[in-house]
């Protein structure tokens, strides 16, 4: 009997934002590597997390949202996007039951034209009713007629989870695996320093500040019983640095005390944080900064 062989590829997400591509991609690893809050354009990099099986290795990639951008970065944003149409093996093009289906149609058109397997996933499915849902499906056949299937489902809720897993694996071609057996990730410790810090940004601040900053770790010291971190919050204004601080530093101190606990439960370890804030005027269309906070594509 001839040995099965070993299947692995990357299977890369991607829509518009706010439809939950991040919750899928966490649920799809088992593992919070996305950042997720309430906000659109919350995801900004190409995120990998790595499913290791017996016979199979499947290399997820979260996306950020497609936007019609408005200054660089938001450019480079969407060159992430787009860079995941070129070099997936299997695509999951994620929507919802409240957005509308034709936006971004150039966007759509693309993922039209790409002859690798496209699953269509409609999310947020427990907000909706049997009939909607039924008559969406016909709209997104109809939209990607080279979709294989839409799929319902409630990401929030693990619903439709198992079916996605088993369907990708199924589809993946047969190949050596790309990474370790081990690994889980392509994204240093220092990236998910960042993420995490940043997701507080945007639970706890509102308005333009949370989309105008950037996290640099510092420093990253791991010792026996303890991790020393040390980062700064970028900001453009000077306002902007202000409201970040707080009156008497109140406002700094709780974002530093949330994002400690969530550090301390992501590397299961004590953690030591310190938080810095330093203005870098309109830094989103500058392409030298741009670069150094990982965004500029060569």
């Amino acid at each position: 009997m001839a040995e099965k062989q070993f299947k692995s590829g990357f299977v890369n997400i991607v829509g518009n934002p706010n439809v939950g591509k991040s919750t899928l991609m966490n649920k799809l690893v088992g593992d919070k590597l996305s950042i997720i809050t309430n906000k659109a354009q919350t995801t900004r990099h190409r995120i990998i997390g790595i499913v290791n099986k017996p016979g199979v290795q499947v290399v997820y990639s979260d996306t950020p949202g497609v936007v019609d951008p408005a200054y660089k970065m938001q450019e480079q944003m969407l060159g992430f996007s787009k860079s995941a149409l070129s070099d997936a093996d299997v695509l999951l093009y994620v929507t919802d039951v409240i957005e509308d289906p034709k936006k971004h149609t150039a966007f759509l058109e693309e993922v039209k034209s790409l002859e690798v397997p496209v699953i269509v996933l409609l999310n947020k499915c427990d907000l909706s009713d049997t009939k909607k849902i039924e008559e969406l499906v016909k709209v997104w056949m109809e939209l990607l007629p080279n979709t294989l299937e839409v799929v319902p489902t409630a990401a929030l809720h693990g619903a439709g989870i198992n079916y996605i897993s088993q369907r990708v694996e199924g589809l993946l071609p047969d190949s050596p695996p790309y990474f370790e057996e081990d690994a889980f990730t392509d994204r240093p410790a220092r990236f998910f320093v960042s993420e995490i810090i940043r997701e507080k940004i945007f639970l706890y601040y509102q308005q333009e500040v949370p989309y105008a900053t950037e996290v640099v770790v510092d420093s990253f010291k791991d010792e026996a019983s303890i991790l020393r971190i040390a980062a700064t919050i970028y900001v453009e204004r000077e306002s902007q640095k202000g409201i970040l601080i707080g009156d008497k530093g109140a406002a700094i101190k709780k974002l530093g005390t949330v994002a400690r606990q969530d550090l301390e439960r992501f590397f299961d370890k004590k953690v030591f944080l310190q938080l810095y804030v330093k203005v870098e005027k309109e830094w989103r269309s500058n392409d030298r900064m741009l670069k150094n906070f990982g965004y500029k594509l060569d």
